[in-house]
């Protein structure tokens, strides 16, 4: 009686999941055909800047969805929210396109879409490996096991958040990258700055020193061949000397009586 008792209640629980899962694929296939406004407005929604570092969340698919598939929502998409077909919302609208185009590319590649499913699998581990540690406590704490993650939807929900929060800090961490590769250029920029600058003046200072060669030589030869300091003019006995300068001493003024 237990095991079929516990046979159908698995089955109910199947059936429920199944229904569950047939109305969201009708959210999912209803939001799907948006209009071109209502697809602008989803994109740039509040917040959109943080929802859309997920390209699945973009484009409006499953991670394993084939890339053939993607490729063909991707190009609905870009139709849809076109600023050629969209006149009178023109900026948005290319706004919107931008981010329609960054998910595909982001998506169309390799390298970059396992990375991204790198990130769903590390989000599906992290909220399985919450809920056994929910469970746990519970069991230690004698209450029942059962959590809201049991749900469906709720763990549906609880894997949509934690994604998104490992998109956003990939995204942060790209961006620190980013900005220490951004310093470390800036670095090396100034080293060549200050090199060159060094490299100028060290050339400056070897023309100047080249230019001023023939002074320097000619300037020895005649100290080498006795030249001397100019002589006083000729007189009858031969170059008169030029008379010493005087030198001027310091003389204290003289002391002068004081007057009564």
């Amino acid at each position: 009686m237990s095991a079929h008792s516990s046979s159908g209640s698995g089955v109910e629980k199947d059936g429920l999941f199944q229904e569950f899962y047939t109305e969201v694929k009708q959210i999912e296939k209803r939001d799907s055909v948006l209009t071109p406004k209502q697809q602008i407005e989803r994109l740039l929604r509040p917040g959109s800047t943080y929802f859309n570092l997920n390209p699945f969340e973009v484009l409006q698919v499953e991670p394993d969805t084939p890339l053939d598939a993607i490729r063909t929502k991707y190009k609905r998409l870009s139709i849809l929210v076109h600023p050629d077909k969209n006149q009178d919302d023109k900026d948005r609208a290319q706004t919107a396109f931008e981010a329609v185009s960054k998910a595909w590319k982001t998506l169309e590649n390799d390298d970059t879409r396992a990375k991204c499913l790198d990130v769903v699998e590390e989000a599906k581990a992290k909220i399985d490996a919450n809920i056994v540690e929910k469970k746990k406590k519970l069991k230690k704490d004698g209450k029942k096991n059962k959590i809201e993650e049991d749900d469906p939807e709720k763990y549906k929900h609880a894997l949509y958040v934690m994604t998104m929060k490992l998109f956003a800090d990939m995204e942060r961490k790209r961006r620190n990258q980013e900005d220490r590769d951004m310093e470390e250029r800036k670095r090396k920029r100034e080293e060549e700055l200050d090199a060159e600058e060094k490299a100028k003046l060290e050339k400056e200072w070897q023309k100047n020193y080249e230019e001023s060669r023939e002074d320097r030589v000619s300037s020895w030869k005649k100290f080498q061949t006795g030249a001397g300091p100019s002589k006083g003019p000729e007189g009858p006995q031969g170059p008169v000397p030029k008379k010493p300068k005087k030198i001027k001493t310091f003389r204290p003024p003289k002391h002068k009586a004081e007057s009564r």
